[in-house]
């Protein structure tokens, strides 16, 4: 064909290495396992038999307020969120429950030394060191969790050595007691006011690694987005900046709605205040591999009665829901019964819409008419294919899958 330049890559000259930057900032990977849920525990609750514990409960409420047939009224409350709700739907999820917190009710634990631990200047040692010596001991026995850490208290409150010294005395009691740093370990960083607060912890990290005799980047961490101040921060570049150390960015419900300035009856999860927040979140780390958690429900069944722990989890299950339907496939969970409504929610998220999904994917790669009036684009295509994907991960994995 006839063309008007004769040579267009003589206008493009700087091509090669705009592609290499972007292929740095937005690597292609597929999707991989990524824990449902985080559990937090207060530093001076942990024990080694903490998790046990939590399925324990967990499953006792589950086996006496949670028959097949009630599942409808705690997964039901959102409407169109579970287009193939029904008997099957229900008791395939029932039965995923129950199997779920007998084998493995907590999927990445991390122990609080901030807001859910306080200040206790006397004391933090004694409660780092007993929690190395519980990791250690559950590393032993196998029961350590896939995803595993602590968090430590922020700079922001103006004593970061405090939060360097319990990390450090974590890690180091950790590491001579299991002969090594079991893997799946992360660290949260809370309250991420100003960037240079970033390059320090990460640069406390990259220490701790050489003092501990650690593969450089073995030690990353997620922020928390718990205030206004923290979204304006945010961009793709942290990602190459902090050289591989982001991990995460989990948002903080109760922070941040406080630092808006909304009533305390208006500090939810599902407030468009913290939509914002999230979509923000969303924008900045899309394709950058950094995985995003949402935040939690503080609250616990006002009684042992049938009905409120029901009604606890009818509305922890409406806000697990809205975190999906936003694409947020993670969240916090701050109590035992919370682990029953977010498996029952995740589950049946997934499985409602897998069949769809895979008929779909399967008439695109079969280059035929998925039918029903539907014209699947490629990115769409892209995906169902990813929350296919997604769904075989939550679903399927277990505790053989849990690294070394």
């Amino acid at each position: 064909m006839r063309v008007t330049l004769a040579d267009p890559s003589a206008l493009i000259p700087d091509f090669g290495r705009t592609h290499r930057d972007q292929s740095a900032l937005y690597p292609y990977r597929p999707a991989e396992w990524q824990p449902v849920h985080t559990v937090y525990v207060p530093a001076d609750r942990f024990g080694a038999a903490t998790t046990r514990e939590w399925g324990d409960s967990a499953l006792e409420l589950f086996r006496r307020h949670l028959p097949e047939a009630g599942l409808a009224a705690i997964l039901g409350t959102t409407p169109g969120l579970y287009p193939a709700a029904g008997g099957d739907l229900f008791e395939d999820v029932h039965e995923r429950v129950a199997a779920k917190l007998a084998r493995e009710p907590v999927e990445d634990l991390r122990i609080d030394f901030e807001d859910g631990y306080g200040t206790r200047p006397g004391e933090e040692d004694g409660h780092a060191r007993a929690a190395a010596e519980a990791i250690a001991a559950m590393h032993a026995a196998g029961t350590l969790p896939r995803r595993w850490g602590l968090r430590v208290k922020s700079f922001a409150d103006g004593d970061p050595v405090r939060a360097v010294r319990t990390l450090d005395g974590f890690l180091t009691g950790v590491t001579e007691r299991a002969g090594h740093l079991p893997g799946g370990f992360v660290v949260t960083f809370p309250k991420v006011l100003m960037r240079g607060y970033l390059d320090q912890f990460a640069d406390c990290l990259g220490a701790l690694e050489d003092g501990l005799g650690l593969v450089a980047g073995t030690l990353r961490f997620e922020i928390q987005v718990e205030a206004p101040q923290t979204v304006l921060l945010l961009d793709a570049g942290l990602v190459s900046s902090l050289r591989g150390r982001l991990a995460a960015a989990h948002f903080g419900v109760f922070d941040y709605t406080a630092s808006c300035g909304l009533p305390p009856h208006e500090q939810r999860l599902d407030h468009p205040a913290c939509d914002h927040a999230r979509h923000v979140m969303q924008t900045v780390f899309a394709g950058t591999g950094v995985e995003l958690s949402d935040g939690s429900l503080a609250a616990s069944p006002a009684s042992d009665d049938g009905r409120d722990v029901r009604d606890l989890w009818r509305r922890h299950a409406e806000l697990v829901g809205h975190s999906l339907t936003h694409g947020f496939y993670q969240g916090w969970d701050m109590h035992p019964s919370h682990l029953v409504s977010r498996y029952a929610a995740v589950y049946a998220f997934h499985l409602s819409r897998y069949g769809e999904y895979a008929r779909r994917v399967r008439a695109w790669e079969e280059r035929r008419d998925a039918g029903e009036g539907v014209m699947d684009e490629p990115a769409t295509v892209r995906t169902m294919a990813a929350a296919l994907r997604r769904a075989d991960l939550a679903l399927g994995t277990g505790p053989a899958d849990r690294p070394a």
